[in-house]
């Protein structure tokens, strides 16, 4: 079942780059009294994600703190290696954003934003969406048609849906 507006979401544990190397993150922790915007996205490196949907988020980093937002969350079913690297290469963390990895596709799955694209490369990889969650409660959900558009999910849609 996807996830919708008003559901709570459900904890998995995602992976971020440490000082020591990869460390576990449950979900859960980086949620609770807290307002967050997550965007998921099909892969790092990839077309689109690196060339739109990241930079939304980067651009519009600055005006989600004005209006509250505690952190930026970007999931991708990737390691956590990669997702730092990206994030390096996109300015991504300089901007603030947390970079997290769900190697195994545990979160994308449990909300039902998963596909797959064999012929591409692309297995149990996520959806592209955005949302603004409260308290682990979803306020404001995007989910794109298509892995290849960022319209709905982008950063600039987000922050004008918050008022």
């Amino acid at each position: 079942m996807t996830i919708t507006t008003g559901d709570t979401l459900p904890n998995a544990t995602v992976l971020v780059m440490g000082a020591d190397g990869p460390q576990q993150v449950a979900l859960a922790d980086k949620l609770t009294d807290r307002k967050v915007v997550i965007f998921g996205l099909p892969g790092a490196y990839t077309g689109t994600c690196s060339t739109a949907h990241v930079p939304s988020f980067i651009r519009t980093a600055a005006a989600f703190k004005e209006k509250g937002v505690d952190e930026i969350i970007c999931i991708s079913v990737n390691d956590p290696f990669v997702m730092k690297a990206w994030s390096d290469d996109t300015g991504a963390g300089e901007a603030g954003i947390s970079m997290l990895g769900d190697a195994e596709s545990e979160f994308t799955k449990a909300i039902g934003m998963d596909f797959s694209a064999g012929p591409v490369g692309f297995v149990n990889r996520s959806k592209r969406y955005s949302m603004l969650v409260e308290n682990g409660r979803v306020t404001i959900l995007n989910a794109e048609e298509s892995p290849g558009v960022c319209e709905l999910s982008a950063g600039e849609t987000l922050l004008e849906q918050m008022g």
